[in-house]
Order: C-alpha cells, then structure tokens, then sequence
C-alpha cells in the first residue's frame, strides 16, 4: 500500500558563505554565443579576449591566462584588475600573494571576512582607494590597523552591513592617521564611538566628505559637529543618541547637505532642530522611526529646499522635488536621473547618497520585518527596491535584490510568503529585471537576484510567471554550472580548450544553491515542473546532489529532485528522476550526511520516487533499504519534518513484499515503532503506513509484536487525532491477528509456544476490541438499520458518505492485498469481517484516485461472490453486511462506467 505526498514549495533563507565555489562565467548578454557556432578561441582579436575576461571572476581569469602565452599577457592587462571583487570565493594569504603581480594598479577592492580581510596586505595594492567588506564581525582593531597602514591612498573605507563589534575607537583613530586622504567612511555595528576618534576623523581626515556610524551602540553626537568637512552623515539605527538641542552641536557643520536618522528614536522636535539649524541641508532620511511616525501628523513646519523623507511620505515624489525639471516625478525619477545628462555635481552627489542610504535602510527594515509596515511596502517599498536594482552602484543592486528577497517572506520558520507583497512585485515588473540580473556576470548580483526569484517563486502566480518569462532555463543554467567550462563548451568552444584543465575546489556556492532553490519551488507545482526537466533541471540537480560537497547546495538539490518527482500521477518526471544516472546512489548517500537538512530532504525525494515500481527496486539496490534504516534509527531527537521523511521512505519502500522483508530483518520495526509514539500526527501517521506495509508479512507481523509495537498500534487505532492514522493502525492490526503469523510465531518448545500462545491472545484480544471501537466511530445504528431494511441506494449512500475516509481515497493496494482483505471477509471472526469490509468500501469509494484499479482487481479476484456470501450471511455482523454491500455497488458502478466509457481504461496489473 502506497500514498504520494506532495511537496510544497520552502523559502529559502539568507545565509551567509565565507567558502564558496568557483566557476567559469558568462553572464553578459552581449557577449552571448549562438551553441551551434563554432568559435576559434585562439585566433580572437586581443579586444574582444580582454572583454571575455571581464565578465569572468578573479580566479577564471587568471586560469585562462595560464592557457597560453599571449592570454597571460592580456590576461595581466591593468584593465582588467584595478577592481577585485574576492567575497565569492575562499582568498587566504596564498591566494592573494599569487594574485600580487596583477593588483599593482589596483584601485578598488571588495572582500568577505576576516580570513581575507587578513590577506589584503599579500595584494600589495599600494594604490588602493576603495575598501568594502562584508561579514565583518570576527574583525578586530589589530587587523584594521594593518589594514589602514598599508592603504595610505585609501579614500573609500566600508565595512558591513554586519555588526563589527571588534572594532573600538582606537581602530577608528588609527585609520584617522594612516589615511589622510579618508573621503567616506561607513562603519556598522561598532560599540562604542568616542570623541576622541571622531576628533582625530576631523583633524587629519581633511577632505572626509561622507561618514556613516550605522547601527552603532553609543556616538558621540556633539563631536560630530567638529568634522566640518563632512556633507553627508547617516546614524541610522544607531541607539543611544541625545536629541536635545543642546546636544544636536551639528548645526555648526554648514557643510552638511545629507542626513540618514532611519531607524531611531528622533522625535519630531529634533527633526524640526535639524532642518531650521543646518543652512544648507538638502535631504533628511528618517524612514521607520516610530516616535517620528506618531508625531507625524504634527509636523506642520518644513523648511523651504529641504526634504523630508519619512514613512508617511510619498518619497518618489519627495525626492522628484530636487530636480528643476517638474517631469522628473513619479517612480521613475532614479531612473530619469541616471539617463540625464547633467553636469550638476550637487545633484548628483545627493542622489547617489541617496540610493545608498535607502538600499541599506530598506533592507534593514526588512530583515526586522516590523508590524505596520505593509501599507508602506505595498504603495511604494516594493518599487524603491524595484528602482534600487537598477542602480549603477553594485552595493546597491544587491542589497536592493537582498531586501526584495527578504520583505517579501513575512515568517521564516513556516516558509510564509506575504501574496500581496509577491503580487506588487510582479505587478511593477520585478521577474524580468530580476531574471535579467540572474544572467549577470557579477556573482554578488547573481546570488541575491538567485535568491529574489527562489523567495517569490513560494507564490503560485510569481512561480508562473518567472516560468512564462523563461526564468527555468535561467535557472537550469545556474543549477547545472557547477563546472562554468559547460557554458563555454555549449557555445562550441571546448575545441579551442580541450588542453586545459582546471582543477576546481571543492566547496559550496551561493548561487547554486539559491538556484537549486528557486527550482525547488517551481517544481512545486505541476506544469513548471515540466518545464523544470524540459530545460535540463533533473540532469542538472542530479549533477549537483551527486558532485557538490556544500550541504547548502545538497539540501536544495534534493529538495528540488523531491518536489519533481511528486506528480507521478501527471507527468514522468517520477521515473526520469530515477532514471538519470547516480540519481538514486546520491541520494541515498545523502542520507548519511551530518547535516539534517540534507538528510531531510533526500530522505523526501527517496520517499516520492519510491512510488515509481522501477525506482522503488532501485533505490533498494543503492543501498536505501539499509540506509534508511539507519537513518530511521537515529532520528528520535530529529525534527518532525525528518522523522516523517525517513518512516515515508520506509513506507514507500515497503510496498515491494522483498523491500519489507528486508526492512523488518535490517532493524526497521523498532524505529518505526517508537515513531509511531510520536505526538506529530504527520510523524505517527507515516509510521502507521509503514508498519501496515511490514505487518502484511507474518515474519515481520511477529517482529512488531515482540517489540511491543501492538500497543504502538492500539494507542493510534483508539486516539490519533487522524483518521488516517486510526484507519492504517486497525488494517496493520488485522493483518496481524488475521491467523497468518500463527505459523511463524508458535514455534518452538511446547513450553514456549504455549507461553507465546497466551501472550499473543492477550494481544489480539486488545487489538480486535481496539478494531472494533474503531469501527464503531463510522456506525450509526439507525442508518444501519434502515439500510439493512431495505437496501434501498439512498439508505446504502447515507453510510458510505459517513464511513468515508477522504484521504483513503490515495492509497494504493496491490493484488495481493486485495486478495488478502477478500480472505479476511471470510475470516471467522466478526470484527475481522467488518475491519475487511471496511477497507474494500476505502478503496473503491467512486471519486478515489485508484478506485478503479481496485475495482478492477477485485473483478479479477472473484470479489463479488465473497461479498454477496458476506452480505447474505445470516451470523455475519450488520457492519460486515452493510460494508459489503456498499462495495458491491461501488463495484457495479465501475464497471458501468467502465462499459460506458471505454477511452477509461483501467490501470494495467502486473
């Protein structure tokens, strides 16, 4: 007996990768090559190899220069490394020292964690202007002083959004001394700021022009009046700040054109102080600050040429207000500024500012998700970001991507994804701008457009649409480009690189996992799952679950395989899973592996491609009856979502009577039991399947009950809150004191069967009184007595609606199940009568999904005879006869519908 469990789609979390892999890439649409040209790789003008190595990341790029002597020349060329962006990727001390012959010209530079924060110096990047680093918390003083003292041409400094909780004033101070030429600095997450390093900004840090304390503990706000030079600052989310006039001393910095005070306790008064004291002030942020946003009503005074952009604002049309062109409004107004042609340095200043202050602002919103929010996302947060995506400032871009990915699930524990915020976006357009980023050649955009798609792609709609819009094969190809020379090779230029070998590392990225989870949730749903394997997905999943070593990846990959092969019913993507090659050894390896997610997964794809008769002998042979097995015995502190997969699995398996045997003869009884103890209902209700599977034969009937699992089954069958459950429990019940272990069980010494002999009818005595109540709770005496009056079909209908158990009507028996239910019919014990009945009314109920094949079973079985026997019998108890004659009507309807309509025909039988 089998039952399919449809997977549902999961949001995909925002994790952060300090070790991720490499690949070859070509991302940008105007480099795209037709597959069937063929390219001579060697004989390309120097211009157009140079563009080709732009699009690749750092470490492609120096391997094709190792390719031949004229590549290494291009491939050194300054053009192409006065930026390096190394946070996709693992960058010690050796990496970078062999990296240090191309960066002498070196101006910007972008890093993820303290590892490489640690190996910059090996660049010798004298040169540098730009710092910007990501993941920063295990960063200290010591590392940012060498870090300060090598770059004395630093001009740009930025490290976050993560909180960099090492780094003191005196860390702030030294890069005051090292970098004398410091224009903009953006610290997040930093206790404590003093006066003493704010001082030292303003004393040697002449030209500082920018300075952003974001999400720090404690500022010295009356210092900050001191760095006159400063024209843009941001405090936001920021705690502890004095907002009294008296503390505000920043009205001496007549500089100041710019201010971000998001996400803190600013009063409207203090609001007011700042735009009546600062003369030149431009543009004042105060976006999620609720003391502000309860006041706002009150805030009646505005200073003439300056801004405020709060909450209760239309900001698009805030912001238009900056421009002399009135047409400049609306929400196109970023993009109508980045296409003018203006030389109004100011304007331009503040724009760019602005971009990146919103875009860290917005994310940071969404990442605390707090309430009242959903009118502000709704009417003009979903477009901010959609805006921010097309920003030319690369930080920009993604963390705009990474908010879209994050405001857009509202809990992350139950995957919920809030449909009106996924609406908006696909209403403004954000599947192709975020596919059309997906292609991008820059990894960092990549991963979080990747990861945008997976969030969204939870909602049915957005999943359709990133379908329609040919968003799969886009993520096809990011799934399947573990090894990037596959995308070369596809354009037909393996010819030209058949000599080189590129030894890639083992590791874990980003975007294949993002990707691996947006397919996961397309294939979700039935017709994107088709989709899904029309563009290469399971070649290409199966590739990452067999080869990829980053769990991350493994988990979704699984997932992604679980969710295809979860409309069996519909399509053969079920079959074609299990066909392409190592599909079903990877997974069952996975089963092993030390991550539960992993585990959970590839124990749910084992558990729906164990419906498939083929794959369900093949997964045996792998090695899955073993392996789950053991998983099944190691999950009693796992999470439910893990036990329920490895007792499906079990389930599923069991279906084949040699899977059972060797379930319950490897040591599967003993887990399944103890799940069945289980207060999940998903958790016991799988179990209940599994042990009515094993129970089937006599051999493991037995092994259930010398490990207790009689009373497992009696506490289900008497009070699961789930039919189902109760219903499974009773059936694995009878099959078990239906006579059949009898043989198996009293063998022995005659002392000792005579002592199995008593324990065992203790049992059964239990388990047929549990059976009996059971079937007592679908029995009503007056509608059984009217129906055994007259037999009239109105009568028989009134029980069949109330015995109905409505998911029954997915479960699946075979012939020698049948068969066994129409010998129990028979069977000398009453309540066995009615239990057999009971189960046949189940499985041939009109509307189930396998109705008609057990109808056509039990024809072939000679059914009607024993139940007319049955219906007729003069002992036999009401509910056996009412039971069977409600299946013998389920059965005449079948097959006058079968006669009828002959293009139905019936499931063929093995």
């Amino acid at each position: 007996m089998s039952r399919r469990v449809r997977r549902k789609g999961a949001q995909l979390k925002n994790k952060g990768k300090e070790s991720l892999q490499c690949y070859l890439e070509i991302g940008d649409e105007s480099l795209c090559i037709e597959r069937k040209v063929e390219v001579d790789w060697i004989n390309l003008p120097d211009d157009t190899v140079l563009q080709l190595f732009s699009c690749l990341n750092y470490r492609d790029r120096a391997s094709l220069s190792s390719t031949c002597r004229t590549w290494r020349d291009l491939g050194s060329s300054p053009c192409l490394w006065d930026s390096l962006d190394i946070r996709a990727h693992k960058c010690d001390h050796t990496i970078a020292a062999s990296l240090a012959s191309r960066c002498s010209k070196l101006q910007k530079l972008r890093f993820r964690g303290g590892e490489s924060a640690n190996a910059i110096m090996h660049l010798h990047a004298r040169d540098l202007r730009e710092i910007s680093g990501d993941f920063c918390r295990d960063i200290g003083d010591a590392t940012l002083a060498v870090l300060a003292a090598r770059h004395e041409a630093l001009e740009s400094l930025q490290l976050g959004p993560d909180f960099c909780e090492k780094i003191s004033s005196d860390a702030i101070k030294l890069i005051a001394f090292c970098c004398p030429k410091l224009k903009i600095l953006r610290l997040s997450g930093v206790r404590d700021v003093d006066s003493d390093a704010i001082n030292s900004l303003a004393k040697h840090c002449k030209q500082l022009a920018e300075i952003g304390f974001i999400d720090c503990r404690n500022v010295n706000e009356v210092a900050l009046g001191n760095v006159s030079s400063v024209r843009f600052l941001s405090l936001a989310g920021t705690r502890n700040l004095k907002w009294s006039s008296d503390s505000l001393l920043w009205k001496s910095s007549h500089n100041l054109i710019g201010i971000d005070v998001s996400r803190t306790d600013v009063s409207a008064a203090a609001i007011l102080a700042l735009l009546s004291s600062l003369p030149n002030l431009k543009l004042l942020c105060a976006l999620n600050c609720p003391i502000l946003e309860e006041e706002g009503d009150n805030l009646a005074y505005y200073k003439k040429g300056s801004l405020l952009l709060a909450i209760f604002n239309d900001i698009f049309k805030k912001v238009a207000s900056l421009f002399v062109d009135s047409t400049k409004s609306g929400r196109n107004v970023f993009s109508d500024w980045r296409n003018m042609n203006n030389g109004n340095k100011n304007l331009n200043e503040i724009m760019t500012w602005l971009e990146w202050s919103l875009s860290h602002t917005l994310l940071r919103i969404a990442e605390g998700n707090p309430e009242g929010m959903d009118s502000f996302w709704i009417k003009q947060g979903a477009a901010l970001l959609l805006s921010l995506m097309q920003s030319s400032q690369e930080d920009v871009q993604e963390r705009a991507a990474t908010g879209l990915a994050t405001f857009v699930v509202i809990d992350d524990e139950t995957a919920t994804v809030d449909c009106g915020r996924a609406e908006v976006v696909m209403g403004d357009g954000g599947i192709p701008l975020l596919l059309n980023l997906a292609r991008s050649c820059r990894e960092g955009l990549q991963s979080e457009a990747a990861k945008a798609i997976a969030n969204l792609s939870v909602h049915a709609k957005v999943a359709k649409a990133v379908a329609e819009e040919g968003g799969i094969n886009i993520l096809a190809d990011l799934a399947r480009s573990m090894n990037k020379l596959g995308t070369i090779a596809g354009a037909g230029g393996i010819k030209a690189l058949v000599d080189l070998i590129f030894k890639w590392p083992s590791g874990g990225d980003g975007v294949l996992e993002r990707a691996a989870g947006a397919l996961a949730n397309l294939a979700a749903d039935d017709k994107c799952s088709m989709e899904v394997a029309l563009a290469g997905g399971v070649h290409a999943l199966v590739m990452l679950a067999r080869s990829c070593k980053f769990e991350g990846v493994q988990e979704q990959a699984a997932r992604a395989l679980a969710n295809l092969a979860a409309h069996g019913d519909n399509n053969s993507n079920n079959a074609a899973v299990g066909q392409e090659a190592g599909a079903l050894a990877a997974l069952v390896q996975l089963t092993r592996s030390h991550h539960e997610g992993v585990r959970q997964e590839a124990a749910g794809a084992l558990w729906n491609l164990s419906f498939d008769d083929k794959n369900r002998e093949a997964i045996a042979a792998a090695g899955g009856v073993e392996a789950l097995v053991a998983l099944a015995q190691n999950c009693a502190n796992a999470s439910q979502g893990l036990q329920e997969r490895a007792a499906g699995a079990l389930w599923g398996l069991s279906v084949s009577e040699a899977n059972s045997i060797a379930i319950g003869q490897g040591g599967g009884v003993a887990p399944l039991i103890a799940l069945a103890h289980s207060d999940a209902e998903d958790v016991h209700e799988t179990a209940a399947g599994a042990l009515w599977n094993l129970a089937f034969n006599p051999g493991n009937a037995f092994r259930i009950v010398e490990e207790g699992g009689v009373r497992a089954l009696v506490r289900l069958c008497s009070s699961s809150i789930s039919k189902m459950a109760r219903f499974m429990a009773a059936l694995a019940l009878a099959y078990m004191f239906d006579g059949r272990m009898d043989e198996i069980a009293l063998v022995g010494p005659s002392s000792e069967c005579h002592s199995k002999s008593l324990r065992l009818e203790v049992d059964k005595r239990m388990a047929l009184r549990n059976i009996e109540a059971f079937l007592l709770t679908f029995s009503d005496p007056e509608s059984f007595a009217a129906a055994a009056a007259s037999s009239a079909p109105a009568a028989l209908a009134q029980v069949a609606e109330a015995a109905r158990i409505q998911e029954a009507g997915h479960l699946r028996c075979s012939g020698s199940e049948i068969a066994r239910f129409l010998s129990m019919v028979r069977n000398s014990s009453s309540i066995l009568k009615a239990c057999a009945a009971f189960a046949l009314l189940q499985f041939t109920i009109p509307g189930g999904r396998h109705a008609m094949h057990h109808a056509k079973l039990m024809e072939i079985a000679g059914a009607a005879r024993t139940l007319r026997a049955s219906a007729a019998a003069s002992v036999a108890p009401i509910e056996a006869k009412i039971f069977a004659k409600i299946v013998l009507r389920n059965l005449e309807h079948h097959k006058s519908l079968s006669i009828t309509n002959q293009k139905l025909p019936f499931v063929s039988i093995s």
